[in-house]
């Protein structure tokens, strides 16, 4: 299961309704620590298949959703349950702080 693309015009559906919690990464193609923790995020959308969906936003492409959510530097990782932000990490995190901030989120 790879990470879906949300852009500005299907987030609201794809995001802020799912029915289970989606982290979402903000970020861009020029973008090297994004490049960097990719291979993580797609890591992830496997191991949490079918409890967390895993989303990417390109900012350059999609301006609306990033200033909405006052992202200002990538990438911006924030988790949204229940059409709300729970969490938001922002740089190359390490696997394991997504972890935990996913397990935080998943057992709350």
């Amino acid at each position: 299961m790879k990470p879906i693309e949300v852009t500005d015009d299907n987030f609201q559906k794809e995001v802020l309704e799912s029915s289970i919690p989606v982290l979402v990464d903000f970020w861009a193609v020029w973008c090297g620590p994004c490049r960097l923790i990719a291979p993580v995020i797609e890591e992830l959308a496997k191991e949490y298949n079918g409890k967390m969906k895993f989303a990417k936003l390109d900012v350059d492409v999609n301006p609306k959703t990033a200033m909405q959510y006052g992202i200002r530097s990538i990438p911006t990782l924030m988790i949204f349950k229940d059409g709300k932000v729970v969490s938001s990490l922002i740089g190359a995190v390490p696997k394991p702080k997504l972890v935990e901030e996913i397990s935080k989120v998943l057992n709350s």
